[in-house]
């Protein structure tokens, strides 16, 4: 018999109701070789837009509904919910309009010439959907990373089914979101099948094994990812895994800078360390601050904004307890100091805080290594440095991120000339983003990295172990990871797609002869 899934609310530990069960591996199979099915069905870019429209009206019509189903599973409130469903309402919107232009399609066309050595034969490429997109939802997002989240919304784009495994800290959420999902399809003349979801530890197990699924979409937890990007590996027809794991997202502040806005730098550095109760995957978790006077200043208005925020509820007891124990280790390395305790604050409540510890012990490595790794929740530690040497000795023992934060000086930002010659932290502003860079995927300078504006430009991955690929989760160009390009070679005009035919009837932009159309 199938284990029941219940909602839980986070707030008393209660369950509220029984919203599915999980699903067994016959289950899951079905409703993966369902998903294949109707896979034809997408094959029409114009269908695809009215399935991602009507999905974004749907969700505008039952805001009320959707943010209430999910605050009561979350705790995360619901104006962080209602901006939340917004942004992914957007995202589904943006995605139908990719659809419909085609630029994704990156259709390029040689045209045959016998003169060139060797001779050419025509040439026509553009790019596919790989097929049954798996997406395992993020706990943090129970919206924009979940059901109808980015995955869903690029993949449906690209002409890719979806089956979702949701995530069990808002199966209610879940459920609500596929119902829409399925309206949604329905209204748009497709069968429902394009989109399912799933629930269950093992159902994401076995989707991920499924010779049908041809790739992966996921966000959460290092361990967790890990163990999917291995088996999605280790399958004797290996699939792309696009998982986001985790971000320690590094801040250096120069001395300039804390010389002068040590203030708002702290109080900057404390709405975004605990927005959200810390559970951002891109709260800045290590923080390089100057010795000296400057330095104190910034880590006393810290410790002050830290101190007036309110404690909160995370997304559940498991997160809770990893957090305090989290905290507790790292707390306890010689060295490290704690002038705002982070930790369990009321039966289901925890408060924020930092660490502090001099750039010295962490550069050295060993049991401080422990600092350089995420810790989910409202903590972040402060790394004291004399130097710009000790900022390049902390930087070096640093993993992938998805981020990295410059704060610098008024002169430094415009570079040495314009700063007369002074540079960031000795060693000039331009080299800090030089070693900033491999680090990350999205270099900040003068800001905070919690928020991630979905743009075509935005890129949201980094080096391992933040991404297990190079692509990104937001922006239109992540519609890239459920595609492959396939090229026809003297294919005669009748047999091509509409998109390489020689009149372009489909009217899709492409290079042809190494000369962009429009």
């Amino acid at each position: 018999m199938s284990a029941p899934v219940w909602s839980v609310d986070p707030r008393t530990g209660n369950r509220r109701e029984q919203v599915a069960t999980e699903a067994t591996a016959e289950e899951v199979d079905t409703t993966v070789r369902a998903a294949h099915a109707a896979a034809p069905a997408l094959a029409e870019r114009a269908q695809r837009a009215r399935l991602l429209r009507a999905a974004a009206d749907l969700f505008d019509q039952h805001v009320d509904k959707v943010v209430e189903c999910a605050d009561a599973e979350t705790a995360l409130g619901p104006g962080r919910l209602s901006g939340e469903l917004t942004r992914t309402t957007y995202q589904l919107r943006a995605f139908a309009d990719i659809a419909e232009a085609g630029d994704f399609l990156d259709v390029r066309i040689d045209h045959a010439d016998a003169a060139l050595t060797p001779p050419r034969p025509d040439l026509r490429r553009w790019k596919v959907p790989l097929g049954v997109v798996a997406v395992y939802s993020a706990s943090n997002f129970p919206l924009a990373f979940s059901v109808p989240g980015g995955d869903t919304a690029s993949a449906l784009a690209a002409g890719c089914p979806v089956v979702v495994k949701a995530h069990p800290d808002h199966p209610g959420t879940s459920e609500l979101a596929a119902a829409l999902l399925h309206r949604a399809a329905e209204e748009a003349g497709l069968p429902q099948e394009v989109v399912s979801v799933v629930h269950g530890f093992d159902a994401g197990v076995e989707l991920v094994r499924h010779p049908v699924v041809a790739a992966a979409g996921f966000t959460g937890s290092v361990r967790g990812g890990r163990a999917l990007f291995d088996a999605a590996a280790a399958r004797p027809r290996p699939i792309p895994f696009h998982g986001e794991l985790g971000s320690l997202n590094p801040v250096v502040v120069s001395a300039a800078a804390a010389e002068e806005r040590a203030e708002e730098i702290g109080a900057g550095l404390a709405g975004s360390m605990t927005l959200g109760v810390g559970q951002f995957c891109t709260k800045p978790g290590l923080v390089l601050v100057p010795a000296g006077e400057a330095g104190d200043r910034l880590v006393t208005s810290l410790t002050a904004a830290v101190s007036d925020t309110e404690p909160g509820v995370m997304l559940d007891p498991r997160m809770r307890e990893a957090f305090v124990a989290g905290v507790r280790e790292r707390a306890g390395l010689d060295g490290v100091q704690s002038p705002v305790t982070p930790g369990a604050n009321g039966e289901h409540t925890v408060s924020g805080g930092f660490l502090t510890v001099d750039a010295e012990r962490l550069a050295g490595g060993g049991e401080y290594d422990l600092l350089t790794e995420e810790c989910f929740g409202p903590v972040t530690v402060i790394v004291r440095y004399g130097d710009v040497a000790q900022v390049s000795a902390v930087l070096a023992r640093v993993p992938g991120n998805l981020t990295a934060t410059a704060h610098l000086g008024a002169g430094e930002a415009g570079g040495s000339e314009a700063a007369g010659g002074a540079d960031a932290a000795d060693g000039g502003a331009a080299q800090l983003l030089a070693e900033l860079t491999p680090l990350a995927g999205r270099i900040l300078v003068d800001g905070w990295p919690t928020g991630v504006a979905v743009a075509p430009a935005q890129h949201h991955g980094g080096p391992y172990p933040a991404t297990t690929s190079t692509s990104t989760s937001v922006g239109g160009t992540a519609i890239e990871r459920w595609l492959r390009p396939v090229t026809y070679q003297n294919a005669p005009q009748a047999l091509l797609p509409a998109e390489l035919r020689e009149d372009n009837p489909a009217g899709v932009p492409r290079t042809v002869d190494g000369v962009r159309e429009s």
